[in-house]
């Protein structure tokens, strides 16, 4: 094999959820809506074991920090917490409603210890988390904003003007209040500070953390919670959540720029990685002097999105002839037709037709099953014997597992 000049490993995953928007860096608020609308206090939040609970009013006296503001956000937990996480969230994001669980089980863990911040940070490519995140607030004026924000992460795909309305009457909210709030956008500069502050603290993707100041970003694990507030109790304890947050950021601030990246490769990285083409599926020209690998999945939204840039990069006269294309498998556990879809591109693939197979999947996100699969392979006039029996074998999944190691 030619030994490449450069290797570029071109990730188009879901995990873009959280990659989009900082890349994109376009949820970037005005600065002029620094100071949220007062939201009232919610009622259906019960104080823990008799600690005085924050709801949606300001955090107690002395209890805030200008660096990361409480303000007036809805918050759940005792006001006097040790530990204070903010979350920025937003309801159009899968991953924002797959932490849910992990925030609840924190809070059941640490019933005296731990409060939770919601701050709104909807992205500019889910159009309906904007006005989802207004629908929050008018809910929540009327002491309804938690019960109100698990209704909109059970519906995520159904966040129209009509359906919010239709949350709000199952909560037997006044809807006379409810409809104002939204037609005035009361909400909209409440919304646009917490984007603002997002911005700042360069949390610019969802969801993402602050625990008494210190940075988590994405859909974490209990376990990787637990860690930080763990070691934040051993300290925290009589210290208000400013002097804790002056004090992390204060730390913070004295590790070395690498390790302050979030698990990302730093913008100037210039590592050349590695990376085995194996038998990956190539376009472009195979002895092209740039190799770029890409990691992708069937069923992801934003792997499709993507595909023009291939191909346009392939098309340019710039560089024709001169960059390939090797695709590899990179099906995410929670797109469940995903890795089937990825088997069904390498059975077409050997046949010769793995870039057309390619092609009508990601035309086709939405029809994944096996009868979906086979119609594609009958479309592209695949040998429709060889394909069943090959997809019927497994006989790619080793080769779709390595790629995804």
């Amino acid at each position: 094999m030619k030994k490449e000049h450069a290797i570029i490993g071109f990730v188009a995953t879901a995990v873009v959820c959280f990659v989009l928007g900082w890349v994109m860096g376009s949820n970037k608020a005005p600065v002029d809506g620094d100071k949220p609308a007062v939201a009232a206090k919610d009622s259906n939040e019960q104080a823990a074991e008799g600690a005085p609970e924050v709801g949606s009013a300001r955090g107690a006296v002395g209890d805030d920090s200008d660096l990361i503001p409480v303000g007036t956000s809805h918050s759940k937990g005792p006001a006097n917490a040790a530990v204070t996480i903010i979350e920025f969230s937003e309801f159009q994001c899968p991953f924002c409603s797959r932490v849910n669980p992990t925030i609840d089980q924190i809070r059941k863990d640490y019933p005296k210890d731990v409060r939770v911040v919601f701050k709104h940070n909807p992205l500019s490519f889910h159009k309906d988390a904007p006005l989802a995140a207004e629908a929050s607030l008018a809910a929540g004026e009327q002491g309804k904003f938690w019960e109100y924000h698990d209704i909109l992460f059970k519906n995520q795909k159904a966040l129209q003007r009509d359906q919010l309305e239709g949350y709000a009457t199952e909560l037997q909210l006044d809807m006379a209040k409810f409809k104002g709030a939204l037609d005035s956008g009361k909400f909209k500069k409440a919304v646009a500070a917490d984007q603002a502050l997002a911005n700042k603290l360069g949390a610019r993707g969802t969801p993402n953390f602050f625990v008494n100041g210190q940075k988590l970003v994405g859909a974490k694990p209990v376990s990787a919670f637990k860690e930080v507030i763990d070691a934040e109790l051993k300290d925290a304890r009589g210290s208000t959540y400013a002097a804790r947050v002056k004090a992390n950021f204060k730390k913070d601030a004295a590790k070395p720029a690498a390790k302050k990246n979030d698990g990302r490769p730093p913008r100037n990285d210039t590592t050349i990685y590695k990376v085995d083409l194996g038998n990956a599926p190539l376009k472009g020209n195979p002895d092209g002097a740039v190799t770029i690998i890409e990691f992708s999945d069937f069923q992801c939204p934003f792997c499709t999105r993507v595909n023009p840039t291939i191909k346009s990069i392939l098309e340019d006269p710039k560089y024709k002839g001169k960059v390939r294309v090797a695709f590899k498998q990179l099906p995410l556990p929670f797109h469940n037709r995903a890795k089937p879809a990825a088997a069904a591109s390498l059975a077409a693939g050997e046949q010769g037709k793995f870039w057309e197979m390619h092609d009508t999947l990601f035309a086709n996100q939405k029809a994944l099953e096996p009868a979906d699969f086979e119609k594609y392979a009958q479309d592209i006039g695949l040998n429709m014997g060889k394909f069943k029996k090959a997809m019927e074998s497994g006989k790619f999944d080793k080769q779709i597992e390595e790629d995804m190691a």
